[in-house]
């Protein structure tokens, strides 16, 4: 098989074959700096943290340069700029060496194209409707307009056609060796169709007869070529034996050419003037009419860039023009991107696969059972319906939940990041947080009505071609009925773009099997809202779409209209969870800031907070259904940190000071501001983010005072990033040059300002204090709730990342593993110099130490008591006495094996705003966790080795807390664990 691996990958670990459930994974991000033989030599210090699974980043063949991997263009090798296959080999060996295994990121969804590198694409340009692809991808050969009938507009070009044109920017190009010719703009080559060879073959064919005579051979091979290209099937002609011919022909035919061109210098020089004359003279516009009418006649529609949201006819990974969805519905399209990876699955060096954006495929259920099942490499009954461990990078919102029947393990955690991060956000200020917030941007903002904006905003602006594709499916739909013919085309995308706008979940996942009642839910809840907005006197157009939505419209009729129903409700999923991502997601999170931490993937920012009995009521029921789905706190997606939530969480907890702050900041850097358009810049809106964004982000130990100029760097970036997300006052495809620079300048005044520093900082590090508290808390949270907790690189030491690509820097392994080899020495040591280390963990939080001494004890805890974990029972603890509120605790238990984990919450108001550790005794008063029935009474704390005694079945507080800000303790006789 191609990309084949199967040389010296070495013998796979027991454990993996007999555990399909990684204990805990580790995020590793591939690309040309961070390689297969880096993570090899990686492998031995992430198994001595604790890991289980390394977790990789996309590494399948991508577009040259990538840097996260998701624009895969050959799925049937590995990238060559990570490493070449021996590599690879060395890096599986590694792994299964330290009884490690491997979970891949796979991408079903869509490819990289345009470039000159995705074979698959190449060859739907050249063919048209007869390329063996052209079902590969999700094209619509036939939309509205008539220029664009059996054709894809292929939007690259960086003016209008006509314009580059005339700059000679779009080249006729001929390889000789390969006897093809292409169409060239810049690093494309968009392949010339075949059949149209002879425009190009014959032109003023009569000069080279009369330079080499009539009779010549060459010659007369010339004008057989140009008979047997004129003689290929044409690209409309799909018939398979057709289609067959053509691909067949067409490349022996090049071959001729490309013999006749290595046999007659004559013929090839004959050729390049041919390609030199239809090229045109830039100035002279009548000299270009002939590669004009070469163009036109080709199987796609070269456009400027801009013609996409209204004129694209393929579908894209939301409205990235360079990425086109695959049709993971057609099964030769499973079986050719998958065949790879699914082999690597069954010689045992991938262990799992994580799922990137299954929301927009056509069937999800049908492609994570095709998964499984190729999966699976034993034969009948004994066939398991999930072999695999699969996670899927599904969003969950409010209280929706993951399909039943979908034979994965859940999810890949960002519902559990916004919850665990929701239990340091102090509920009861939110008011005044809404208020400060108003007084600070001068308006009031609804979110709920912002969402709805930006959706609409972004159909207009990003992807209203795909709306138009819907709306014409519908009206053929409408117009197959008598009941429904009088509704017209504009009638029918009003609606649509309505009910769009109105949904209330990513999608549904109605298939021909039916729907779910929950999906009927949501359906019917988006099409009210639709209609209660409407301001049309006629409504009925909204209930035949939800008729079409919930295919009921197909009953009665013949089935060729019941099929048309369905799959209009199954393409309409697609879109309404790309519009959820970009007007969510991309617009709504950048445009609201009452509490930025909570603007994250899978969040809601309108939960503010979570209590403890909520968090305990969610993991209960995650348990129940999906006991072994990841658990995550940072990804590659998170649009800030665990540490940078963490610390903007604290400001929920002191709202009047965080109040006096912002305002002071405003008067002081007001001078800092710029005149754009007239107006001041940044907005308010914008500078509220930004300080916000400073106290999450800022560095900690010696460069506190004076940050680096890499952070004045990161921070501008950041800021131009997000106003362009927000699509305001300025967007990625309107940049308002005027505006981000008056936000530049502001950023590096603001930053260069000694007497805004001399302010900020104390403040700054007081919050960074109770943000350190926050983050180790819930570290050790994720590392012990049922699921498979993932750390994303570098975060076993504290991160301030931001959005990506912020959050795929480089990370210094150097210091973790000598920060690791500190912790390992420890085994060593006696219980004073033990002690003696902890204390200088708590004293010394700066250095991220304690927070890689909290994943190293627990991972490996995990590792020696994986029942416990992993089929472990979840035990809420409930908090009693004066601070009750402010303790956090659970159990997990096992047969004879019980965890108790106890961590502080909402610390800086139960400090009183003094950064210090929770520790003294007045601090907790009568405050403790009672302990379920059979717990014992005695305990040892696996982070400090302090044994601890229950008084009357209950742990208190002001013992849980003092040598360390959290506890993680087990039953004395388990203590050897430690």
């Amino acid at each position: 098989m191609e990309g084949d691996t199967s040389a010296g990958s070495g013998m796979v670990p027991e454990c993996m074959k007999a555990r399909p459930v990684p204990l805990s994974t580790y995020r590793l991000q591939f690309n040309r700096e961070f390689t297969f033989a880096h993570a090899a030599d990686l492998v031995p210090y992430l198994a001595e943290l604790g890991i289980s699974h390394c977790y990789a980043s996309p590494y399948l063949r991508a577009r040259p340069g990538s840097m996260h991997g998701y624009d895969i263009i050959d799925h049937h090798h590995l990238n060559p700029e990570i490493g070449t296959p021996e590599d690879y080999e060395r890096f599986v060996a590694a792994l299964h060496e330290h009884g490690m295994g491997q979970i891949l990121d796979v991408v079903p969804n869509h490819m990289g194209i345009l470039g000159a590198d995705n074979s698959w694409w190449l060859e739907v340009l050249e063919n048209g409707e007869a390329s063996t692809y052209a079902d590969f991808f999700d094209i619509d050969w036939y939309p509205l307009k008539d220029e664009l009938q059996g054709k894809v507009l292929v939007p690259v070009l960086g003016d209008q056609y006509g314009t580059v044109l005339d700059r000679g920017q779009l080249k006729l190009a001929f390889d000789k060796e390969k006897g093809e010719f292409s169409i060239v703009y810049f690093q494309h080559r968009f392949p010339v169709n075949p059949r149209e060879y002879p425009r190009i073959l014959g032109y003023e064919l009569e000069a080279l007869q009369r330079l080499l005579g009539a009779e010549n051979e060459n010659l007369l091979e010339l004008q057989s070529l140009i008979s047997a290209f004129n003689h290929l099937p044409g690209r409309e002609e799909t018939a398979p034996e057709k289609r067959a011919e053509r691909l067949r022909d067409k490349e022996i035919h090049k071959r001729r050419l490309a013999a006749l061109c290595a046999k007659s210098t004559e013929v090839v020089g004959f050729l390049e003037r041919n390609v030199e004359r239809i090229n045109g003279t830039p100035g002279d516009a009548g000299s270009f009419d002939a590669l004009h009418e070469l163009i036109k006649t080709q199987a796609y529609r070269l456009a400027y860039w801009r013609v996409a949201a209204d004129d694209i006819n393929y579908r894209r990974f939301f409205d990235v023009n360079d990425l086109a969805g695959l049709r993971q519905e057609n099964e030769i399209v499973f079986n050719q991107t998958h065949e790879f990876v699914l082999q690597l699955l069954r010689e045992g060096k991938l262990n799992g696969l994580r799922i990137d954006h299954p929301d927009g495929l056509y069937n999800p259920k049908q492609y994570f059972e095709r998964l499984q099942l190729g999966a699976d490499s034993t034969e009948g009954e004994e066939r398991e319906a999930k072999s695999c461990y699969v996670a899927a990078e599904k969003i969950l919102t409010g209280n929706e939940k993951l399909p039943d029947g979908w034979p994965i393990y859940g999810t890949t955690g960002y519902n559990f990041s916004n919850l665990v991060n929701g239990l340091f956000v102090d509920q009861q200020s939110e008011r005044k947080l809404d208020r400060i917030y108003r007084a600070f941007i001068g308006r009031h903002a609804n979110f709920e009505e912002l969402v709805y904006e930006c959706k609409k905003l972004v159909m207009d602006r990003s992807l209203n071609s795909e709306l138009n594709v819907l709306a014409n499916h519908l009206s053929r739909i409408a117009l197959a009925d008598r009941h429904t013919c009088d509704f017209t085309l504009k009638s029918l995308r009003d609606a649509l773009a309505e009910i769009v706008a109105c949904f209330p979940v990513y999608r549904t996942y109605v298939t021909e099997q039916g729907l779910s009642e929950s999906d009927r839910a949501y359906i019917n809840q988006a099409v009210d809202c639709a209609k209660e907005k409407s301001t049309v006197a006629e409504s009925s157009v909204y209930d035949f779409i939800r008729a079409v939505l919930l295919t009921i419209q197909g009953e009665g009729h013949p089935q060729f209209y019941q099929r048309s129903v369905i799959h209009f409700a199954m393409k309409f999923q697609q879109y309404t969870s790309a519009l959820m991502a970009k007007g969510v997601e991309d617009t709504s999170f950048y445009r609201y800031h009452r509490l930025a931490s909570l603007n994250d993937v899978g969040g809601d920012p309108l939960r503010f907070g979570v209590a403890p009995e909520e968090f305990h009521r969610e993991v209960l029921q995650r348990s129940q259904s999906w006991p072994d789905e990841m658990v995550a706190t940072s990804t590659h997606d998170s649009k800030r940190s665990e540490d940078v939530r963490a610390r903007i969480n604290v400001l929920s907890e002191i709202p009047l000071e965080w109040h006096r702050k912002v305002r002071a900041w405003r008067e002081m850097n007001s001078n800092k501001k710029s005149l754009y358009d007239g107006v001041e810049g940044p907005s308010s809106n914008d500078e509220y983010l930004f300080y916000q964004t400073l106290i999450g982000a800022w560095p900690t130990g010696g460069e506190a005072q004076n940050p680096p100029e890499s952070f004045v760097d990161r921070m501008r970036d950041y800021m131009v990033k997000a106003v362009r997300e927000a699509k305001e006052k300025t967007s990625w495809a309107n940049q308002n040059e005027d505006y981000e620079c008056a936000v530049t300048k502001f950023v590096n005044g603001v930053l260069e300002s000694q007497n805004f520093r001399n302010d900020f900082v104390p403040f700054q590090r007081r919050i960074s204090h109770f943000g350190m508290l926050n983050s180790i808390a819930q570290t050790l949270i994720k590392l012990t709730v049922p699921g498979v907790p993932d750390t994303y690189q570098g975060n076993e030491l504290w991160e301030f990342n931001l959005v990506d690509p912020d959050n795929r820097r480089a990370v210094n392994y150097e210091v973790r593993q000598r920060g690791l080899q500190q912790l390992c020495e420890l085994q060593d040591e006696t219980s004073d110099q033990v002690k003696a280390f902890i204390r200088g963990l708590t004293e010394n939080k700066d250095d991220g130490r304690i927070k890689l001494y909290v994943l190293w004890k627990a991972l490996n805890l995990r590792k020696k008591l994986p029942e416990l974990f992993q089929r472990g029972e979840y035990i809420p603890l409930e908090a009693a006495g004066e601070r009750a509120k402010h303790l956090f605790a659970f159990a997990r238990r096992h047969e004879d094996k019980t965890l108790v984990v106890a961590v502080p919450r909402l610390s800086a108001q139960l400090l009183q705003g003094e950064a210090r550790r929770p520790a003294a005794q007045d601090i907790w008063q009568d405050t403790r966790i009672d302990l379920p029935p059979g717990s014992g009474t005695g305990f040892r704390n696996l982070l400090t080795g302090q044994s601890l005694a229950a008084e009357h079945g209950s742990l208190f507080g002001k013992h849980l807390f003092q040598m360390f800000p959290i506890a993680s303790l087990v039953s004395e006789e388990f203590a050897s664990l430690r």
